[in-house]
């Protein structure tokens, strides 16, 4: 864990795919020590994995851990939160974090055993929000405030951010992404335009969901937003030459040599802008 300010904790997560040797513990992850309770940010992606980041909470605080927070629905950020269930903790997400989960558990939870194997996998289970956030939540962790912001679409469905007024720090989920490349479950279009806005307010730091501890603000969105925008032009010149989808994740690839795990994302992401842009 890095303490990236005053009782703002982060684990990097490496730049890697689920395996028995990492847990799936793969995305950021964090957690805020307030005077009266503790809040976590992301779990991992097992139960293991959760257990490890709740087991390095207790080397540095006994604080009661009140909130887990999930930034959105991918397996690498929540499959670690059963972990915190023991505790009477109360898990926070977008108010469209549930049928997220429900429409997408089964096949998260028979991939993550695929990749981790038994032994890894052993215990992990789905645990949804029991508290949602539509709009804007202020949770108090003790003269600490964090301010909760639920998006619309845009990496995903479901992306929520933590903001630690106290420190400036601004937790961003898969918003940002730095060094991994970005993966795109949203609409690249919608993705941009929300950067945009987000430039706009002010932050100390920014934890990225992939990527290192913590990252100055706004120049930290700059890679996202430019992978982005050339892989927008790269699919709208497939379409313009009336080339097949079939080829999209081969030829958008601008940014190729620029990003971590870009052959195992890019096409995906692709194949997803161009379904967006087909008829625009």
């Amino acid at each position: 864990m890095t303490e990236v300010a005053a009782g703002v904790f982060v684990h990097m997560a490496p730049y890697q795919l689920a395996t028995p040797r990492n847990l799936g513990f793969i995305g950021n992850a964090g957690f805020i020590i307030g005077r009266d309770a503790v809040a976590v940010i992301d779990t991992g992606g097992s139960l293991r994995a959760g257990a490890g980041l709740r087991a390095a909470i207790r080397l540095r605080t006994s604080v009661p851990i009140r909130y887990v927070i999930n930034t959105h629905v991918h397996p690498d950020h929540v499959l670690g939160n059963a972990a915190f269930l023991e505790d009477g903790t109360e898990f926070v997400g977008h108010a469209a974090l549930p049928e997220a989960l429900a429409a997408r558990q089964v096949v998260y939870l028979a991939k993550a055993r695929e990749l981790m194997g038994e032994e890894a996998f052993a215990g992990t289970r789905i645990v949804p929000p029991t508290r949602l956030v539509t709009d804007t939540l202020t949770l108090d962790l003790g003269d600490r405030p964090l301010l909760l912001e639920a998006w619309p679409l845009a990496h995903s469905g479901t992306d929520l951010t933590v903001m630690d007024v106290n420190t400036g720090t601004w937790f961003l989920g898969d918003l940002l992404f730095a060094g991994h490349v970005p993966a795109l479950d949203g609409n690249a279009l919608k993705w941009i335009a929300l950067l945009d806005r987000m430039k706009q307010r002010e932050a100390t730091r920014v934890v990225p969901g992939h990527g290192p501890a913590a990252l100055s603000w706004p120049e930290a969105a700059l890679p996202t937003e430019r992978y982005l925008r050339r892989l927008v032009a790269d699919v709208r010149h497939l379409i313009q030459q009336g080339r097949p989808m079939t080829e999209a994740g081969g030829s958008a690839a601008s940014e190729a040599g620029e990003w971590s795990l870009f052959d195992e994302f890019n096409p995906r992401n692709a194949v997803t802008t161009f379904h967006d842009l087909e008829w625009e």
